[in-house]
This record gives structure tokens, C-alpha cells and sequence, in this order.
């Protein structure tokens, strides 16, 4: 039989089209690995540097903060962040008596921590491949508070801690960094410097030595009340999530 080709070439080349598809979706598949993904999140080590009235009383405190960012677009260009920070800025660690007669001792450590909250929008600009701009600003919360907690002196184990002073209020921050990309495929990792400024407005605080024993067993809390606004100086990674 005489095969004409004007009626069979169409339906060849159909089929032709058909067994290769399935290498084109895997094709796809790989770019989308490669694809920035849409949600991240991270850490950093920081450091508070107190401004103005602050710098007064209290010294440098140092923490962690952590976050997650869900991008708008595909360029990550825009972006809505979620952050929270946890910082010290004093501590003291004394040893004293559970009890009387003074049969055993323990240790009391006091620290002075802040607390902290923001949501806000976050814009990126990319100056090369694999480096980065980004700024945002933010709105939320800050929690000055002072604890005691007593510890086991062998191992360090809390038997019992209360909350001395506290001060929440409503805070704001702005600020930027440089981001540098070095790990890609389907989990990208940076490295993130940064230096955000933190404003808290006019708080009530205690210090290094601020808590003192009256001679009828009392405590006595010598107070600090000013501006608590610092700048937080911040280094850390971020990692882009995906859903499956």
C-alpha cells in the first residue's frame, strides 16, 4: 500500500509533539526549583546600641531577632515582614541563701530584657546577581521587663523566678540592609547585615542595680523613666521556604 505522506504527516508530527511533552514538564520542573520562592524566613545575632537619653543608663544589650516575609511579586521587590527581638541589656548573678540558717545557697540572676513586635512592608533593590538592598518600616510593640529567677547552682536549673518591673507600650523601627546570596537551587540561603533604629518612646525601666533590699525585707525598685529609642545593628541568615 502506498503511504501518502500529505494525510499521515500532520498526525506524525502530533504524535511527535505528544512523546516529548513530558521532558518539557520536567523542564519546567527544574526552573521552578530554581524560581525564588514567594515566603522566607530567618534569624539574626544583634546588638543595641542605646540613643540619646537612653545612652544615659543603660549600656550596650545584646540578642536575637527572628522573621518571616511573604513577597508580593515574583522579583520579591515588595514584601509584608513579621519580626520579633529579644534582648538583655543587664544581668547580675549573686549567690544568697534559700534559707535561714544559711545551710543552703543558690543563685540569683537578674536581668533586664526587652521584647519586641513589628509588621510592616519591606522593598528590596537588587544591585547584582546574587547581592541586595532592602528596607522596611514597622509598627507593633516593645516589652521593657526586669525578672528574677533563682538557679541551681550544679547544673543551672530555674526552681523559681517572678517578674519585678514591667513597661509595655506601643513601638515603631525603620531601617535597611545588605543581603548576599550563597546558596541557590530549591533552598536559597543569604547572609543579612543590617541596622534598623528602634523607636519606644518614653519608658519606665530599671537598671544594674536598681533593686535594692530594705532592712525590714522589702524591696526597693529605683525607677528610670526617659526616651529608650537604639539603634539595633544586626547579622544573620535567611531561607526561602516552599510549599512542597
Amino acid at each position: 500500500m502506498k503511504l501518502d505522506l500529505r494525510r499521515t504527516g500532520a498526525p506524525i508530527i502530533l504524535l511527535f509533539i505528544l512523546s516529548i511533552l513530558p521532558t518539557g514538564s520536567v523542564g519546567a520542573q527544574e526552573v521552578d526549583e530554581w524560581a525564588s520562592p514567594r515566603m522566607w524566613a530567618g534569624g539574626a545575632l544583634a546588638v543595641a546600641q542605646p540613643h540619646g537619653e537612653f545612652n544615659d543608663y543603660v549600656d550596650l544589650g545584646i540578642g536575637i531577632t527572628g522573621f518571616f516575609r511573604v513577597a508580593f511579586d515574583e522579583g520579591q521587590l515588595f514584601s509584608l515582614r513579621i519580626e520579633g527581638s529579644a534582648l538583655t541589656y543587664g544581668n547580675e548573678r549573686q549567690r544568697v541563701c534559700l534559707v535561714q540558717p544559711c545551710l543552703v545557697q543558690v543563685d540569683l540572676v537578674t536581668s533586664n530584657n526587652i521584647l519586641s513586635g513589628f509588621i510592616g512592608p519591606e522593598i528590596a533593590i537588587p544591585i547584582a546577581d546574587a547581592v541586595r538592598l532592602s528596607g522596611m518600616v514597622g509598627g507593633g510593640f516593645s516589652h521593657f521587663a526586669t525578672t528574677s529567677r533563682v538557679e541551681d547552682q550544679r547544673d543551672q536549673e530555674t526552681i523559681a523566678s517572678d517578674q519585678n518591673f514591667s513597661d509595655f507600650g506601643w513601638a515603631w523601627k525603620a531601617g535597611g540592609g545588605l543581603g548576599v546570596r550563597v546558596s541557590s537551587g530549591r533552598t536559597p540561603v543569604w547572609i543579612d547585615v543590617g541596622l534598623d533604629y528602634q523607636g519606644n518612646g518614653r519608658r519606665e525601666y530599671l537598671t544594674e542595680g536598681d533593686i535594692s533590699e530594705n532592712p525590714d525585707g522589702s524591696l526597693n525598685f529605683d525607677v528610670r523613666s526617659s526616651d529608650a529609642d537604639f539603634l539595633l545593628w544586626r547579622i544573620g541568615v535567611s531561607v526561602g521556604l516552599r510549599s512542597n
